[in-house]
């Protein structure tokens, strides 16, 4: 028998309400707390997340307890409150300690199951008007309360810049760094955004891009991607970028027919070169298991022809239409040029970006872009919140 009353977790809970008492139901624990709300807990929860040494492995705080080990008919024969922790003690012996933080933070009454819900991070969307946030290079590598409002910028609104950045060839790892590890694709660690003549990659001339996102050809698409001006004395070549979620949300009120559509219908995408040659069929618009826009795949120079249902066709081909069209229109687009020390910080998988044409003969145009996935991202801001 144990009594470690540890927390499962490397976070800290604070502690909304004290618990006021505690009641043993058939098949589940009732707890009142001292705000009234009421949380029932079933004994098969309380049992499966049991924060023991004996059920927790306290170095990694991974659980060791697979719940199928525990008698499915298991009973609580005694519930405490013992220095404001909540104390069951299972029929057979094992006892667990519950602290009241966790167990508030984790209650899956609907009261509970709401507030977690309404504090869930919301995407901001954003138009032409949008106030592009603006970030201090030497902040953002020293200290981590910018760090963080820098990296919450980017998860919330999906476009940032950050100034005053040095622009010798490979600093962008640097800050890059400052999030995670880097992603490294078929085009390298650091890629070299620059016209030439052996191109593989639209990306590598010097005509005009159309609103995209980088490597819809992969499972995943790389969650964020960071374009560093080095050298941009060229005419033309302003950076265009919309917010694809808005264009998703403004297609799905109307146009509720089109918006299914991009959902639902796959459509394969394709990156193809001398030595590799990578393809995802897939749909443009993907939603997370609560509904809600989590990813557009667009890129229309690297699309394969549509594969559809004969009956499909049609309304797939005015879905398509309608939302390349949406990127287009002035309401939706920012536009701007980026000058050497600045970078571009953006959620690859939300906002679609473009350049406009330029010119080579009228001066040198040199970026350096890199990839870090978006779970790299919100785990860095966890850590820096705790």
């Amino acid at each position: 028998m144990q009594t470690a009353a540890a927390v499962a977790d490397f976070r800290t809970y604070p502690k909304i309400s004290d618990l006021a008492d505690a009641q043993v139901l058939n098949d589940q624990i009732r707890v009142r707390w001292a705000d009234g709300r009421v949380s029932p807990f079933h004994h098969q929860w309380l049992r499966d997340n049991c924060p023991c040494t004996e059920c927790v492995y306290s170095v990694t705080r991974e659980q060791v307890l697979e719940i199928v080990d525990v008698d499915e008919a298991l009973t609580a024969v005694d519930v405490q409150i013992e220095q404001g922790f909540l104390s069951v003690q299972w029929l057979g012996g094992h006892r667990s300690h519950y602290d009241p933080g966790w167990l508030r933070a984790h209650a899956y009454d609907d009261e509970s199951r709401a507030e977690r819900q309404a504090a869930r991070p919301k995407s901001r969307l954003w138009d032409s008007r949008f106030t592009l946030p603006v970030f201090d290079y030497a902040a953002v590598m020293e200290d981590p309360k910018a760090l963080l409002q820098w990296l919450l910028a980017v998860r919330d609104s999906g476009l940032t810049q950050v100034r005053g950045v040095p622009t010798e060839p490979g600093s962008l790892a640097l800050i890059a760094k400052r999030i995670a590890f880097i992603r490294e694709s078929n085009f390298g660690v650091l890629f070299n955004v620059q016209s030439k003549a052996d191109a593989d990659s639209n990306a590598y001339t010097a005509f005009n891009l159309p609103l995209h996102s980088d490597l819809p050809t992969r499972e995943l698409q790389p969650g964020l991607q960071f374009l560093h001006c080095l050298v941009n004395d060229a005419t033309g070549g302003e950076s265009i970028f919309v917010d694809g979620f808005a264009i998703a949300h403004a297609l799905r009120t109307e146009d509720p027919e089109a918006f299914r559509a991009l959902c639902e219908i796959p459509v394969e995408f394709r990156n193809k070169d001398r030595h590799s040659d990578y393809r995802r069929l897939a749909p443009i618009i993907a939603l997370d298991a609560l509904g809600d826009v989590a990813e557009i795949r667009m890129a229309n120079f690297l699309r394969g022809p549509f594969e559809a249902p004969v009956e499909q066709m049609p309304l797939l081909y005015r879905a398509y239409r309608r939302f390349i069209a949406m990127t287009r229109e002035a309401r939706f687009r920012l536009v701007k040029r980026l000058n050497p020390g600045e970078l571009w910080c953006f959620d690859n998988r939300r906002t679609l970006h473009a350049r406009n044409a330029f010119d080579p003969a009228s001066g040198a145009r040199h970026f350096q872009g890199c990839y870090i996935d978006r779970d790299e991202l919100l785990s860095r801001i966890l850590v820096l919140q705790r």
